[in-house]
C-alpha cells in the first residue's frame, strides 16, 4: 500500500460514518453524548464519523442499538451498491434526495420539532398542509 493510499479514508468508511452522524443528528445527540454511552471519546466519535477510523462490528452494532436502528441502516444507499446486491436496501432517487434534505440544517431543525409534537392527528394535519402548500397530490 502506497502512503497516499494510507491516508485516504474507505469510501464505505466515509459512508458508514456519514450515516452514523446523519441518525445521531436527527436525534439531537452530541458526539460526546455517543461517545459516552458506548465508553469512548467524542473525539474518536469524530474518527468514525469522517470514515478515518473504521468502525468494528461489536462497535457498530452498539452504535446502531443506542441510536435505536438497524445495522443495515448504515449501509442503506451505498454508493456503487445495485440494489439486487444488498438485498433491497438501496434507496431510489427521491429517497436520495430525501436524505440529503433530512441532513441540511433547515431538514435536521424541521425534524427535531415535528418529533417533538406528541398528537398524532396534529403531524397528520401538518403532513397534509405541507403536501398542499407544495401542491403534492396525496
Amino acid at each position: 500500500m502506497t502512503e497516499s493510499n494510507k491516508k485516504k479514508p474507505n469510501p464505505t468508511d466515509i459512508h458508514v460514518g456519514g450515516r452514523i452522524r446523519l441518525r445521531r443528528n436527527m436525534l439531537g445527540m452530541s458526539q460526546e453524548k455517543l461517545g459516552e454511552s458506548l465508553g469512548i471519546t467524542f473525539q474518536q466519535i469524530q474518527k468514525y464519523e469522517k470514515g478515518t477510523n473504521r468502525v468494528g462490528a461489536s462497535r457498530l452494532q452498539a452504535i446502531a442499538n443506542i441510536l435505536g436502528i438497524p445495522v443495515a441502516f448504515l449501509f442503506e444507499d451505498l454508493p456503487g451498491q445495485e440494489a439486487a446486491s444488498v438485498g433491497g436496501f438501496s434507496e431510489d432517487a427521491s429517497a436520495a434526495f430525501a436524505l440529503e434534505f433530512c441532513t441540511s440544517a433547515e431538514g435536521l431543525q424541521l425534524n427535531r420539532a415535528f418529533v417533538k409534537i406528541s398528537d398524532a392527528k396534529v403531524r397528520r394535519k401538518l403532513i397534509e398542509l405541507v403536501k398542499t402548500l407544495a401542491d403534492e397530490p396525496g
